[in-house]
């Protein structure tokens, strides 16, 4: 037995469901919420950001793409010629990639607006006058759309990511 497999097949999936679950119950249920709810949604993303929920995604994203990777190269026999080119490695290599890219989307993108947002957001309901308030506004709401367009392409390619994987042995 291969313990060390079995330890990252472990928290490759444990982490996985953690990550695409959240994408998912995001961009289906809580984004729509907190944007339906006005202003009283963003107290809800800000208790969200306070628990760290936006350093806890990017890292349980990174052990699952970590751990994949490793078991990725053992199951590959070390990328052995012509394996890549099988239903089964076609399959995980889509979604390991489409994973990846995910995951650069969600850093480089969906976390920076969502951050931003709710950093103006904070700016906003401290400040004692509304000088400028409008126009912080304007900036949450383009930074809302930018993260909620973010989202749902995350969200796709962990779809995407999870059917190849789900199927890849039965290929």
């Amino acid at each position: 037995m291969d313990v060390m497999m079995v330890v990252m097949r472990v928290v490759h999936i444990l982490f996985g469901v953690f990550w695409a679950g959240s994408l998912f119950f995001i961009v289906l249920y809580l984004e729509p919420s907190v944007r339906a709810a006005g202003p009283d949604g963003a107290k809800v993303m800000l208790g969200i950001q306070q628990r760290k929920f936006m350093t806890a995604i990017p890292v349980m994203a990174l052990l699952t793409i970590i751990s994949g990777l490793y078991m990725y190269d053992k199951v590959s026999g070390h990328m052995a010629d012509g394996w890549i080119s099988t239903p089964f490695g076609m399959s995980l290599t889509i979604g390991a990639v489409v994973s990846i890219v995910a995951f650069i989307i969600g850093i480089a993108v969906m976390r920076p607006a969502t951050l931003a947002a709710g950093a103006l957001m904070t700016e906003i309901a401290n400040e004692p006058d509304n000088a400028g308030n409008e126009d912080k506004k304007d900036q949450v709401q383009a930074l809302r759309l930018k993260a909620r367009r973010a989202g749902k392409s995350v969200a796709h390619l962990l779809a995407v990511a999870v059917v190849t994987m789900a199927v890849a042995r039965y290929l």
